[in-house]
């Protein structure tokens, strides 16, 4: 690779990182940064208010929450979908009332036109056939004169065109996970239980401490970097190599020695950023005006 001086601008090649510094310098192209530490929500920590949890929930998929948060979040889409119900049924009723008189409109139509049919059978008046023809002096280009009341004017407000009032869906009565938009129930929600680090020359509150929880069974010091997983059973949380080596041998409980299924065992979906994808590409990319030469 052809390398430059600090002021030799004569060599054939462009190097990457020749390039790379004067974008960065001179304000142009894109910019791209690996996301620090601050970014990245913490394993403890609800994924509504990314606030280390008070009273820690995990739903079937293995996603946390403070117990508050999704439960106010749960009443939250109920009060929602009790409004959007009211009014699909306001519509159905205007409907049921449209169609309603739509019906007593044909019949009454049919008995009008009964009664003049009738009438002309008791007595006819003689017609010409020059009067059946209306006159379409004075009509609007094709149009006959009785068609022309239909035709809208932007004038007269009583003909002015209205649009269509929009259909309401019947609104569906479930509510989703807002993490991974699967239905969520309130009685699938399971209590957690972090094993709290005991260090008695640490007197700093749980929050402000580094490392707060730890495995129920090895002692190991829980982060985003440890894969964790949740005992349905006992809301306990242990780490993955515990479960790995010590809980899938024998499928016991270690704390409590009962008798554990697979399904008891939910892995803890680790912290993730605000951004959409998130744990697939921590990668933040800032689009800048491109250099071209």
């Amino acid at each position: 690779m052809t390398r430059h001086a600090r002021n030799c601008t004569a060599g054939a090649v462009y190097t990457y990182h020749e390039k790379k510094k004067d974008a960065a310098s001179s304000g142009f192209g894109s910019s791209s940064r690996r996301l620090g530490k601050d970014s990245v929500k913490g394993f403890d920590c609800c994924s509504l208010t990314l606030q280390p949890c008070r009273n820690p929930v995990v739903t079937k998929d293995g996603y946390l929450f403070d117990k508050e948060a999704i439960l106010t979040y749960i009443i939250t889409k109920k009060k929602e979908f009790a409004r959007k119900m009211k009014e699909y049924e306001r519509q159905m009723k205007e409907d049921e009332e449209e169609q309603a008189e739509k019906v007593n409109a044909e019949t009454k139509k049919q008995v009008d036109r009964f009664i003049s049919t009738e009438k002309n059978i008791v007595s006819s008046k003689p017609t010409n056939a020059a009067e059946e023809i209306p006159s379409t002096s004075g009509a609007i280009s094709n149009v006959s004169l009785g068609k022309r009341k239909e035709l809208p004017s932007f004038w007269v407000p009583s003909q002015t065109p209205s649009a269509k009032v929009a259909r309401l869906e019947k609104p569906d009565s479930k509510i989703y996970c807002p993490i991974s938009n699967k239905p969520l129930k309130m009685k699938d929600l399971i209590e957690v239980k972090f094993t709290e680090v005991k260090d008695p020359s640490d007197k700093k509150s749980l929050i402000a401490k580094e490392n707060r929880y730890m495995c129920a069974v090895t002692h190991d010091i829980l982060n985003n970097s440890v894969p964790c997983a949740v005992l349905k059973t006992t809301g306990d949380v242990v780490t993955m190599e515990c479960v790995e080596k010590i809980i899938k041998k024998d499928m016991i409980h270690p704390l409590t020695s009962e008798k554990i299924a697979e399904s008891d065992i939910i892995p803890l979906q680790r912290g993730g950023t605000g951004f959409s994808t998130t744990n697939d590409n921590l990668q933040a990319k800032e689009e800048r005006p491109a250099l071209q030469c």
